[in-house]
């Protein structure tokens, strides 16, 4: 454990400890008070005086330099010899309940400027700052008995810090490899220099817990994201023990948030692979070498089979929205991941064939209201199945032979009509899908598969259309209206002409009840009636070009 600091700067912690940063005035030895000011402190979560961080020292050094700044109009002089004294003041952090007096911290006195350097009969001219303000800002840090110390470590870091460390050769050479090997070099060797530090706070910090016994204790309530600045100090120091407590911490510790892949992100660029990462790693890798699809088909027939509308609605939403982020059909997985889910299409759809048989048959109806509406629940419940398969398909660009299979459902369209729309209305939404994944190329079915989807689907999803339009929050009919426009335009002129007039007959009976294929139908009527005149002014043209 760290050995408190001497017995004439403990009065001076604990008046530092019962003071809010006030100012006090102490007589100098010439009879003039003496004005001391504040300086920051940074107190370790482990007890450790050292080294201010690098905003609060640049905010203090800010604050010293515009008070030693001469005020225009005369000033007193100022002897060379005064000092300006300064009370230590401790940062907001967090620490554990470990005796501060550990080590010790003194700040370098800052002379003030002389009276020459200021402009007294100038006052609205800024005087020439001194470039004594521009020094490096010095700290001496104390670890252990400060009387047995045989050792100096200049620690130099950026921005103008330099930290005095006061320690012991015997502890460095034992957990530091980095400070064996400068130790080794000559002897003997008094004093270690340190140049261009990145983190000179953690540095310290790093140099103390050598002084620890429990250096995972140390590290206990600690942030993830210091924790994992220790560890890249340990590992430059080559200070095994610390590096194997921070591993230790992390793998026990929850990670949050961003969390997760800076750790992973410092683990991976450990140097030497004998500190047993793979723990750690186990949590977010595992050790098989090929995607899980064994446990993708479980998690799909989970959900499917799920008896709670809630819960199946939410997980449906979340399995969704992961598949949609995260590209999991690589490395030769697609094959695999498309048979799983073209075996649920194909269950759902033999499903939703008997179920509609039933609801079709002349007795049915003559049943009790509970018995239908189990049938009817049954046929809402495989009709979303597959309208979220086909969405999941659709999105990875792998429907074409879900249109291909829904195409030749022309048993369960014509049944469609007898079964009532507030339960059937999603297997209108499954077409509506698939026209759109025609549209935008999502899906890219066979001339003969497209003609067929619009011959045995397009009618009963009109049947549909004010149904969901109203009953459907989330029933786009634009993006469907383009989707079954795109999907005729794809067809023969000819078939574009037979679907667009049938579909023209009905527009001008029930209007909005219907899809608006306008743009369509103006595409259409171009291609016959404008193109041709077109085209044969274009051939008159060449023609007489040529003769």
């Amino acid at each position: 454990m760290i050995a408190g600091v001497g017995c004439a700067i403990v009065p001076i912690i604990r008046l530092l400890l019962k003071t809010s940063m006030e100012e006090f005035r102490f007589g100098r030895l010439d009879g003039q008070p003496a004005k001391i000011r504040n300086v920051p402190i940074a107190v370790t979560p482990e007890g450790f005086w050292c080294c201010p961080s690098q905003a609060v020292l640049q905010k203090s050094m800010k604050n010293q330099n515009q008070h030693a700044r001469p005020k225009g109009g005369a000033s007193p002089s100022v002897s060379k010899a005064s000092s300006v004294q300064r009370t230590p003041t401790i940062s907001l952090e967090k620490r554990t309940h470990s005796t501060p007096t550990r080590s010790r911290t003194n700040s370098d006195e800052q002379v003030l400027p002389p009276a020459d350097d200021a402009v007294p009969d100038q006052p609205k001219v800024s005087p020439v700052p001194d470039k004594r303000h521009n020094k490096q800002h010095k700290i001496s840090v104390g670890f252990g008995q400060l009387h047995t110390s045989d050792l100096k470590v200049m620690l130099y870091g950026r921005e103008g810090v330099a930290v005095k460390m006061i320690v012991h050769k015997n502890i460095l050479a034992e957990n530091s490899t980095f400070f064996a090997d400068k130790l080794s070099r000559q002897s003997p060797v008094s004093c270690i220099e340190v140049s261009d530090c990145e983190d000179v706070e953690i540095f310290v910090e790093t140099v103390g817990l050598m002084y620890c016994k429990d250096v995972k204790q140390r590290l206990i309530k600690q942030a993830v994201a210091r924790v994992l600045r220790i560890l890249k100090v340990a590992e430059s120091l080559g200070f095994p023990t610390c590096i194997m407590s921070c591993l230790n911490y992390l793998e026990a510790v929850p990670w949050v948030g961003d969390e997760e892949e800076n750790v992973v992100s410092s683990i991976r660029q450990l140097h030497c692979e004998n500190y047993g990462v793979s723990p750690l790693l186990k949590r977010v890798a595992s050790d098989l070498t090929n995607p899980p699809s064994d446990t993708l088909a479980h998690i799909i027939e989970l959900v499917l089979k799920s008896s709670d509308d809630r819960g199946r609605r939410e997980m449906k939403s979340l399995v969704l929205k992961l598949l949609k982020e995260n590209n999991i059909w690589t490395n030769g997985s697609l094959d695999s991941c498309v048979v799983t889910f073209y075996s649920s299409c194909r269950n759902c759809l033999e499903s939703l064939s008997n179920l509609f048989r039933q609801a079709s048959e002349p007795e049915f109806y003559e049943q009790s209201s509970d018995s239908k509406e189990v049938i009817f629940r049954q046929i809402t419940l495989e009709a979303d199945n597959l309208l979220w398969l086909a969405e999941i398909l659709a999105d990875r660009n792998a429907a074409d032979e879900l249109t291909s299979i829904w195409a030749s459902q022309g048993e369960l369209a014509k049944l469609h009509c007898r079964i009532p729309v507030m339960h059937r209305h999603l297997i209108s939404c499954v077409t509506a899908r698939l026209f759109v994944a025609v549209g935008k190329g999502e899906a890219l079915p066979s001339k003969e598969t497209r003609q067929l989807l619009l011959d045995v689907w397009l009618q009963p999803l009109m049947d549909d259309y004010n149904w969901l339009q109203h009953g459907c929050r989330w029933f786009d009919r634009k993006v469907v209206e383009e989707g079954i426009g795109q999907t005729i335009l794809t067809l023969p002129l000819e078939d574009q002409q037979s679907i667009l007039l049938t579909w023209l007959g009905r527009f001008l009976k029930v209007g909005d009840s219907c899809p608006n294929l306008q743009r369509a139908f103006e595409v259409w009527w171009r291609r016959t009636f404008v193109r041709p005149y077109t085209d044969q002014q274009a051939c008159s043209s060449s023609q007489s070009r040529r003769s």
